[in-house]
């Protein structure tokens, strides 16, 4: 099965979440996360990752408006879109799942505005898992703008 038909399955909160592989870069541990004042409540702070200086993105804040747990298990899921390369915040990054396209199902929520980054839903046996957009995602965010402008003159 090719690359594209993979997913990074994680968690967070009690919800099952994944995101083409396509989109990964890499998976961290979450430690060496610098804190950033005046930035928008869903940034941790930035972290160097390959060299380069990388926002991290507590996905709990944005799905809950909650800060994500401190905890031995959370980790970090380093994603590439067109425009920019950041982390999200997740509490576990369970699986790599090859995801056949009968599996996958339109959700009716997608065209609710603030959650159009859902994508569809990995519909298997036992499990929903949610499908992430990081691209759609990231645009989403208030500020985000301001962000990039700033990770771009880090550069």
């Amino acid at each position: 099965m090719e690359d594209h038909n993979k997913a990074v399955v994680f968690q967070v909160a009690q919800g099952e979440y994944a995101i083409f592989i396509d989109y990964v870069i890499s998976i961290e541990k979450e430690d060496g996360i610098t804190e950033v004042p005046s930035l928008p409540s869903y940034i941790v702070g930035i972290k160097k990752v390959r060299n380069e200086l990388i926002p991290i993105i507590d996905l709990e804040q944005v799905l809950y408006n909650r800060s994500i747990n401190n905890e031995d298990q959370n980790k970090l899921i380093v994603l590439k879109t067109e425009e920019l390369t950041f982390a999200v915040l997740v509490r576990d990054a369970k699986e790599i799942l090859a995801v056949a396209e009968e599996n996958i199902k339109q959700v009716g929520l997608a065209a609710y505005q603030k959650t159009s980054y859902f994508t569809g839903v990995i519909n298997l046996d036992n499990r929903l898992i949610m499908l992430v957009d990081p691209s759609v995602l990231i645009d989403s965010l208030d500020g985000i703008k301001e962000i990039k402008e700033y990770m771009n003159n880090l550069v």
